[in-house]
């Protein structure tokens, strides 16, 4: 029987991480992801692992990077800013194709903005963020509970495809409470196969050195084309979404993370007015379920984008709609929370007034 706790939504991540067999933690304190290194720093060293507070957020993920090397499950974590000063390292991490995990608990921005819970950070993380061509898988939680299975997921994923994944939650689910199920035992690490390029002299072959490049002639091409064949397997088996109402809707709202409960509840105020709303919901927000939006197209009179930010994710629904039908979007940006009600009333002025190209931001 699963055991159940009243968690915070950065203590569940930390758990999360915990039992999915990380073992250590280098990051630097900012709100509002202070709780996870604060969890990570008591609860890695009661398991063996090891916790190191950097003196910078550029440290940390240097610091990464060796502990990545060695096959250890790692983690870093930080918010918005914090998360830009790690690029470059993260870039160096793809570049020598280590699996990792990064979490970004949104603030808003740009620049220092504040500590509230923002979505501004879509671009940075599905874009890859640092430098040259690479990719992050990347996961969005909608609930604490998601909070602590996502961890698993994300490690999975990253040593099978030899990629960084990260967990991009805004601070309003960092921040929230809520139950959550402890379903799934501690994973022992001693358990999980070490990848070949972290074992050294290993059965008779050369020591590995781990590095971001290669400066002979054309194997930069190369390295970068093995790397988008990964890409294209992610892309392919590892997509994840979630559908609700969407059968018969004349109206699909796209939306993730905490933005994604708001629309679901505006969904059901639209139903009870006799508007049929339905929500698609990217768990994965790369890879992007560009492949179900553009089925559900050519059926669907009308989509809305619901982020807070200044609209980001939108210009993804737009390139899987691809002219099929409309695409809408209602923007919130700054940390500014979202309410169903007023997300309901841009469903209403889209539905039943006509407006074509509704956006709260122009």
């Amino acid at each position: 029987m699963a055991e159940k706790q009243l968690m915070k939504g950065n203590e569940a991540l930390s758990e999360g991480a915990v039992r999915a067999g990380c073992r250590f933690f280098a990051g630097y304190p900012i709100t509002p992801q202070n709780e996870v290194p604060e969890y990570m720093s008591w609860r890695l060293p009661q398991v063996g692992g090891a916790f190191i507070q950097s003196e910078s957020e550029v440290a940390a993920i240097n610091v990464i990077f060796g502990a990545a090397a060695t096959g250890v499950r790692s983690m870093t974590s930080s918010s918005s800013p914090g998360i830009s000063l790690k690029q470059e390292g993260i870039s160096y991490c793809a570049g020598a194709d280590l699996p990792f995990l990064i979490a970004n608990v949104m603030r808003g921005g740009p620049g220092l903005g504040n500590i509230a819970g923002a979505q501004g950070d879509y671009f940075q993380s599905t874009r890859g963020g640092g430098h040259g061509d690479y990719r992050l898988y990347v996961m969005a939680p909608n609930s604490v509970q998601e909070m602590f299975d996502f961890p698993k997921k994300c490690y999975e994923t990253a040593y099978q495809y030899r990629v960084p994944a990260m967990i991009l939650a805004d601070g309003t689910i960092g921040q929230m409470m809520e139950g959550v199920e402890i379903n799934w035992p501690e994973i022992d690490p001693k358990t999980i196969a070490k990848p070949s390029w972290s074992l050294g002299i290993n059965n008779g072959r050369e020591r590995r050195m781990v590095g971001s490049y290669d400066l002979r002639d054309g194997m930069l091409e190369k390295m970068v084309l093995e790397r988008v064949k990964r890409y294209k397997q992610i892309e392919e088996k590892e997509v994840l979404w979630e559908e609700k109402m969407t059968e018969d809707a004349e109206i699909v709202l796209v939306a993730y993370g905490i933005s994604s409960r708001v629309a679901l509840a505006a969904c059901r105020i639209a139903r009870e007015k006799g508007i049929k709303a339905g929500l698609l919901r990217p768990i994965t927000l790369w890879p992007f379920p560009k492949k179900r939006i553009a089925e559900l197209a050519p059926r669907v009179k009308n989509f809305l984008a619901v982020e807070m930010s200044l609209g980001q994710m939108v210009e993804d629904v737009r390139l899987a709609v691809n002219g099929a039908t409309n695409v809408n979007l209602f923007a919130k940006p700054g940390g500014s929370p979202i309410f169903a009600e007023e997300v309901y009333q841009a469903i209403e002025t889209i539905v039943k007034k006509g407006a074509k190209e509704y956006a709260t931001v122009k």
